[in-house]
């Protein structure tokens, strides 16, 4: 099969812990061709169809130079086996327009992984609002009075941007109140935009866990990326320390409520944030952690995925 990944630049990705080269990987393993665009390299033209700038390429095993250009030409999406869009948030305008895009590209044949319909009606944080009686006590809103009103009753708080990713833009506030007023200032933009608070979870101290459900199923280890030093973050990307460990009874049971759910509206692969027993996020666009997991357990998650597209290619 020829598949086409629409990610970030290829010279960015750090090929130790990227689960879009673990993705490569096992699919070139398998026999199967890879080929890579941009989103800006996604155009339509009228009369015409969905169209990318494409580069094919081959795994090298180097850790250096880990792919060689094999060939660069402008195809239409529907002529590949299968597209992953694997482009990191933030989900901005930009990103919108890039799944009205893939869509139109699955009108015309192509078959895209997430689907680009429920890429847009699952963004990542508001995600969370449909299966709310699994999260921690949460609000959104744009009002800094309520924000303030939401400290008070719960007194130790996390606040959080809609479109962030990897912990950008998260910040504690506890008892004291200490910057709650400069922070919401910062984060709804004099109430220009929405924020997420939530009621802190002392059960982060134990590790933020990030659950991986493919195709409705969870795979059996979990990442728990547990905070260090002063840093209220779990996020790897923040310093967090990412330790494997098998899914505990409630996390089974929330993949098990949530996962077939998902994976019935074209979500291939769901990345779920849970803190103790509850979900803070549920990641849709790019979610992460095959290598660690499969690194320290042995449990081999992208071949777990690539068994799970193949099958959804093939029924």
């Amino acid at each position: 099969m020829n598949i086409l990944f629409v990610a970030d630049p290829l010279d960015t990705f750090k090929i130790y812990k990227d689960s879009t080269f673990a993705m490569m990987s096992e699919l070139q393993r398998r026999g199967h061709s890879v080929a890579a665009a941009l989103v800006e390299d996604i155009s339509w033209r009228s009369g015409g169809e969905v169209m990318a700038q494409v580069r094919h390429i081959r795994l090298t095993g180097d850790t250096q130079r880990w792919y060689d250009l094999v060939s660069e030409e402008i195809l239409p999406l529907h002529q590949f086996d299968a597209v992953l869009m694997r482009k990191d948030p933030p989900f901005d305008s930009e990103y919108f327009y890039a799944t009205h895009l893939l869509q139109q590209a699955e009108r015309e044949g192509a078959k895209v992984f997430n689907s680009p319909q429920a890429l847009r009606e699952h963004p990542e944080k508001l995600a969370l609002m449909e299966f709310g009686g699994y999260a921690p006590p949460t609000l959104v809103t744009r009002s800094a009075a309520a924000l303030k009103a939401f400290h008070a009753e719960h007194g130790d708080i996390i606040l959080k941007p809609l479109d962030g990713m990897g912990g950008m833009g998260i910040f504690r506030v506890g008892s004291n109140g200490m910057n709650l007023g400069s922070i919401v200032e910062t984060l709804n933009q004099g109430g220009q935009s929405s924020v997420m608070v939530q009621a802190y979870l002392p059960e982060i101290e134990k590790g933020d866990k990030r659950i991986l459900v493919i195709n409705g199923e969870a795979a059996p280890f979990c990442l728990a990326r547990i905070p260090q030093g002063n840093e209220v973050r779990g996020n790897l990307a923040a310093g967090g320390k990412g330790v494997a460990q098998p899914l505990s009874e409630s996390d089974w049971a929330i993949a098990r409520a949530l996962g077939p759910v998902l994976a019935s509206r074209g979500l291939l692969l769901v990345g779920l944030d849970v803190i103790g027993d509850k979900v803070t996020e549920i990641n849709v666009t790019s979610p992460t952690c095959f290598q660690e997991i499969t690194d320290q357990t042995g449990f081999d998650v992208p071949a777990m995925f690539v068994d799970a597209l193949e099958k959804s290619l093939t029924h």
